[in-house]
């Protein structure tokens, strides 16, 4: 009886210390060497109100293009002449106003919001046409101040640029330098703003279908990222929250029972 009552002390505590949870942490599973995947179609960002924008119009003649690009030294009123020239060659921004306008040289305000920067190039492009203003007009819009927020488990939290439109959130997860190995992929939140209010999507970073599916797969302009931290690292926020779950803290306990079962025993 003493053999069998020992043993079965020894196995369980074998099996507490062998026991390991395993971690879903592979991103897309499954998607191996020369699978394909079909992606949602790629959605541009969409101009929205309190958008800065670099428009940039060039042509044949470059004195009558640079009257359509808006500089910030005829932004600064007042200032010197010296400053002037020496800011006359960079680009100011175009800020969106709350009712989606802005105030474009000689074509007086247009309305941009919704409208994506391609669309809104062709469209000042077809107008400085239509209107005998420019011959051949080039127009490049770029925006200035689009940022993604990454918040929670990841290495670097912060602010960080959206630099073109097809942007995936992994490569935006990969500005904040990935996710810690503690943050959940499963469970991925990304808060995005449309017509007023405020959508949540759930992404589960481990599927490949779902995530590339996803109308959250590529990022825009004021999305908010944010990864959960596991269990484990939300009870490293209190005193002792992961005490009782620690092998070591369960082998004290069976060290300290199998010593009081073989004192009973003799």
């Amino acid at each position: 009886m003493n053999k069998t009552l020992l043993c079965a002390l020894l196995a369980l505590t074998s099996l507490l210390c062998g026991c390991v949870t395993p971690k879903n942490i592979t991103y897309m599973q499954g998607f191996d060497d020369g699978m394909t995947q079909t992606v949602r179609e790629m959605t541009r960002m969409k101009i929205q109100p309190d958008d800065k924008l670099s428009i940039v119009v060039s042509a044949k003649d470059p004195e009558l293009a640079q009257v359509f690009n808006l500089t910030i030294a005829q932004m600064r009123a007042g200032q010197s002449s010296k400053s002037a020239s020496a800011n006359s060659g960079q680009t100011a921004a175009f800020t969106v106003a709350p009712d989606g306008t802005i105030n474009y040289p000689i074509l007086g305000k247009l309305h941009v919001a919704g409208l994506d920067r391609v669309e809104l190039a062709s469209a000042i492009e077809h107008r400085l046409t239509a209107e005998n203003l420019l011959k051949d007009p080039i127009v490049t819009i770029e925006f200035l101040n689009a940022t993604v927020s990454l918040l929670g488990d990841v290495s670097s939290p912060g602010e960080y640029p959206i630099d073109r439109d097809n942007m995936t959130i992994l490569q935006a997860l990969g500005k904040a330098g990935d996710l810690q190995i503690t943050g959940l992929r499963q469970n991925v939140l990304l808060i995005r703003e449309e017509n007023g209010k405020d959508i949540a999507y759930r992404l589960d970073l481990t599927d490949t279908e779902s995530l590339m599916t996803s109308p959250a797969f590529y990022v825009q302009q004021n999305d908010v990222i944010y990864v959960e931290p596991n269990d484990t690292k939300k009870r490293q926020s209190t005193a002792n929250g992961n005490t009782f779950l620690t092998p070591g803290f369960w082998l004290s306990i069976i060290s300290f029972l199998t010593s009081m079962v073989v004192l009973i025993l003799r």
